[in-house]
């Protein structure tokens, strides 16, 4: 059993930036490739990053520039970094073991306009 804890979210405005954390359980956490998503109220889930085992990084055209995905194998965590926020933005923020049914309980992302 894998247990994902993300954290980092919150409330801030336009413009600013926000760094969001997984930590994972596990010791073979450098074989897997690792995943943000997010949900906003009544849209479906959707990826927003992904970093592989290999590192080779993978983001939605609307975080493109803005956003970065990075990972710390001895620390078993993945990072996103998200800069220029914008109100749509805002949603409930999932880490994921990809390809797998692991994922964290979410933390929520809040830009105010």
């Amino acid at each position: 059993q894998v247990q994902l804890v993300e954290s980092g979210g919150g409330l801030v405005q336009a413009g600013g930036s926000l760094r969001l954390s997984c930590i994972a359980s596990g010791n073979i956490f450098s074989l897997f490739g690792w995943g943000w998503y997010r949900q906003a109220p009544g849209k479906t889930r959707e990826l927003v990053a992904s970093i592989s085992s290999r590192r080779s990084t993978n983001y939605a055209d609307s975080v493109k520039g803005r956003f970065t995905i990075s990972r710390d194998n001895d620390k078993n965590t993945v990072w996103l970094q998200m800069n220029s926020l914008k109100p749509e933005d805002t949603a409930v923020y999932y880490c994921r073991r990809e390809g797998s049914h692991y994922w964290g309980q979410g933390t929520q992302v809040t830009v105010s306009s």
